[in-house]
């Protein structure tokens, strides 16, 4: 049985990048189903929820591999302006995505809502392979 302090920067970096990983094969599964269902306004909708979630999830790991890089080098690391613009910049595009996707297309905002959860739900999907594998 593992303890979480063995949890390293490249199990942080794998955990992330599998996250991702799962919400492009759910995105994959999920949006012929909601274009049968609803429509194709409601699956590009849920399309842009799943872009802004993975970039969420994209612009998570950049900050936080800038932190533990700063962190181990002892603060001689790169500045982390960059990333912060980047982080910031992504949010304001996702603010303009999300206003003008709901402005242009007539699809249901549940699918926008769903694609923007599956962000969540990768992580929760990865938080518990990680106890799995501590555990047993």
């Amino acid at each position: 049985m593992e303890d979480f302090s063995s949890f390293t920067d490249a199990d942080f970096r794998r955990t992330m990048l599998s996250a991702l990983r799962l919400l492009g094969v759910v995105t994959v599964v999920a949006v012929p189903l909601v274009w049968w269902k609803m429509g194709w306004q409601s699956a590009a909708l849920l399309v842009v929820g799943a872009v802004i979630s993975g970039s969420g999830l994209w612009e998570w790991l950049r900050l936080m591999t800038a932190v533990m890089e700063r962190m181990d080098a002892g603060g001689m690391a790169r500045p982390m302006g960059m990333v912060l613009v980047g982080f910031f910049l992504r949010l304001a595009l996702a603010v303009v995505l999300l206003y003008v996707s709901l402005k242009l297309l007539d699809g249901s905002v549940y699918a926008l809502a769903g694609g923007l959860a599956l962000g969540v739900f990768s992580l929760t999907i990865e938080g518990l392979r990680l106890m799995k594998a501590w555990t047993v």
